[in-house]
């Protein structure tokens, strides 16, 4: 039995020598760790949301805040390009928001549903920067048909949540509010304002995802701000550029062949659809003759900005 067990440690010792050797463990006594800390945020002394006030000397809004800043700050991939696609969508956010008369702050509603993707899309259904759902797009005359679906047209669905954040407003007599309202509905919001006999968003027991909801909004406004506070290393060459520099044409009828218009327009499909979201398909078809404004690129534009 000695001679099976003297073979079996030796071989084990010579696999243990031939495996590639693993990170040494950071050092907590030198100072010198290798690793990426992991730390809890420092928050502010105060905070405001659409000029109105965080309740910071909250416990409970405290650590909601905490965990929307921890649950954003490190998912990394996402949280990046939501940064990087600032610079090309606040500026055609921020004026529509500002002539509809509704706070700034609602720009960091629109990073925390679509992470300022024009083109994403929910499971429940819901498109666009904005996340619209179908009904109340239409209701609000935006088109959708036919390979259309204005509910990813970056200005017309800015004018559409503007009309819904103005209207919760009026309703609820709350930002806060109002933008809790966009993710669990006014009826929702209010059935439960009325049922717990509260004005406040913080002092509201909301399904889950609504609890968080503002904190999320808040989360982004605080990261934006600073995003090198929390980790992420951002030169200012970095961001996404404003889209090329476009002009506007119309196409009409009943039957629309997009790759041929982008052609007509010197151009091709694909910058058609990076310019113009909303066009969801090769073809415009439908029944009644429709005329859409689009924008194709301008003479001399550079493809890489």
């Amino acid at each position: 039995m000695k001679h099976p067990m003297l073979i079996l440690a030796v071989t084990a010792f010579a696999f243990a020598c031939t495996q590639p050797e693993t990170a040494a463990q950071p050092s907590t006594q030198t100072g010198t760790e290798t690793y990426a800390p992991v730390i809890v945020p420092e928050l502010p002394r105060s905070l405001e949301f659409a000029g109105e006030r965080v309740p910071l000397e909250n416990y409970d809004t405290r650590e909601s805040l905490i965990r929307e800043l921890l649950t954003t700050s490190y998912l990394h991939s996402r949280t990046m390009q939501t940064f990087l696609a600032t610079r090309r969508y606040f500026p055609i956010i921020e004026p529509i928001l500002k002539k509809n008369g509704v706070p700034e702050d609602f720009k960091y509603l629109c990073m925390a549903e679509s992470g300022l993707n024009p083109n994403v899309s929910s499971p429940a259904g819901a498109g666009g920067l904005w996340q619209l759902m179908p009904a109340y797009a239409r209701e609000k005359g935006l088109y959708i048909g036919g390979g259309v679906d204005e509910r990813f047209h970056i200005e017309k669905s800015t004018e559409a949540a503007c009309k819904y954040l103005l209207e919760a407003k009026e309703r609820f007599g709350s930002w806060t509010l109002a933008a809790a309202s966009y993710n669990v509905g006014m009826a929702g919001l209010a059935r439960r304002l009325e049922k717990q006999g509260v004005d406040s968003y913080y002092d509201l027991f909301l399904p889950e995802e609504t609890l968080r909801y503002v904190f999320r909004i808040l989360a982004f406004k605080m990261m934006t701000a600073d995003p090198s506070a929390y980790g992420y290393r951002i030169e200012e060459e970095d961001y996404y550029r404003p889209l090329p520099e476009s002009r506007e044409v119309e196409a009409a009828g009943t039957d629309i062949d997009w790759s041929a218009v982008g052609k007509a327009e010197g151009t091709n499909y694909k910058m058609l659809r990076v310019l113009n979201p909303w066009i969801r398909d090769y073809n415009y078809r439908n029944k009644t003759p429709r005329t859409f404004v689009l924008k194709v690129p301008a003479a001399g534009f550079s493809r890489a900005q």
